[in-house]
C-alpha cells in the first residue's frame, strides 16, 4: 500500500470515528433531556374542541341501541342495549362516559401543563377530570402519583408518553419537528365508548397520537387520534379522532361533573 493510500485509509477511519463519537454524544445528549427539554412542540396551554367529525354523536347523547359505526361484539351489543342510565346514577358510575378511552372525543376544554419535568398533566373540563402522562417508562396514576402494577384501575388508568419518531418517504425522524406524542393507557376502570351505554372493558388497551399543526391564519391546532384495542367488546380496533384549538386564555374553561345522561 503506499504512502499515499495508506493516509487516505488513517482519513477515512478518523472520519468514520468522529462522527460516530458525534452520533454517541447526541444520543447520550437526548438521553440527558427530560421530556420537557426534548418537546418538538409546546403542547400546554387551553384548548378548545372543535367538533367536525360526528356531531350528532358527539353533541347529543344517541339513543339507546345507537352504535353504528362500531366494531361490537354481540355481547357488547347485549349490554347497550340494555343501557339504563338511572342504574348507572343509582351505582355512582355517573363518569363511565368520561373515561379515558372516550374523554378526549367529548365537547370540551383542556388545560395542559407540566406538573414536572417528565410529566404531562391535562385537566378537562367535562367531567372535572385529569390525566397524566409520564415520560420514561414509569407508570402515572390519574391522581398524579406513581402507580404500582396492577393497581386500582382508574377511569383514566395508567399513562406513559414518549415523542416517537415519524416514519415515510421524505421524512427524517432524526429532525425534531418529525416527532409527535404517543401516549399509551392500560388499567382503566370499564366505561363507555358512546356515552349511550356502549361498553369497553377493563381488558381494553388505548394509544394516542397527539400532532400540533398550524393553520395558515396561524391557528394552532392540537389533532388527537385514538385507537382504542378491546379483544372482548370489540372485533376490530376502534380509531377514533378528536380536533382541538389553542386558546389565548382560560375563557370559557367550566369545569363540570359526570352526568349518565349528557
Amino acid at each position: 500500500m503506499s504512502d499515499m493510500t495508506h493516509r487516505r485509509w488513517n482519513r477515512r477511519l478518523f472520519l468514520a470515528a468522529a462522527a460516530g463519537l458525534l452520533a454517541m454524544q447526541g444520543l447520550a445528549h437526548a438521553q440527558a433531556q427530560s421530556a420537557r427539554a426534548a418537546a418538538p412542540y409546546d403542547v400546554t396551554g387551553y384548548w378548545v374542541s372543535v367538533i367536525t367529525q360526528n356531531w350528532r354523536l358527539r353533541m347529543v347523547t344517541p339513543a339507546r341501541g345507537d352504535y353504528v359505526g362500531l366494531p361490537l361484539t354481540m355481547e357488547a351489543k347485549k349490554i347497550a342495549d340494555a343501557w339504563d342510565p338511572a342504574k348507572d346514577e343509582a351505582a355512582g358510575n355517573q363518569c363511565k362516559g368520561y373515561g379515558a378511552a372516550t374523554i378526549m372525543t367529548r365537547p370540551e376544554r383542556l388545560h395542559v401543563t407540566w406538573q414536572d419535568e417528565n410529566t404531562l398533566r391535562m385537566d378537562i373540563d367535562a367531567g372535572t377530570q385529569t390525566r397524566v402522562f409520564r415520560f420514561g417508562g414509569g407508570l402515572v396514576s390519574s391522581g398524579g402519583q406513581p402507580a404500582a402494577a396492577g393497581g386500582k384501575p382508574t377511569w383514566q388508568g395508567d399513562s406513559t408518553a414518549a415523542w416517537a419518531p415519524r416514519r415515510g418517504p421524505g421524512i427524517a425522524p432524526s429532525t425534531v419537528k418529525a416527532r409527535y406524542m404517543k401516549v399509551s393507557t392500560t388499567n382503566m376502570l370499564p366505561g363507555y365508548v358512546r356515552q349511550n351505554g356502549v361498553p369497553y372493558s377493563a381488558n381494553a388497551a388505548l394509544t394516542e397520537y397527539y400532532d400540533l399543526i398550524q393553520e395558515q391564519d396561524g391557528a394552532v391546532m392540537l389533532i388527537v387520534t385514538t385507537v382504542l384495542d378491546d379483544p372482548l367488546y370489540m372485533d376490530n380496533p376502534l380509531i377514533m379522532m378528536a380536533q382541538f384549538k389553542k386558546q389565548a386564555d382560560a375563557a370559557g374553561w367550566d369545569p363540570t361533573p359526570c352526568s349518565a345522561r349528557w
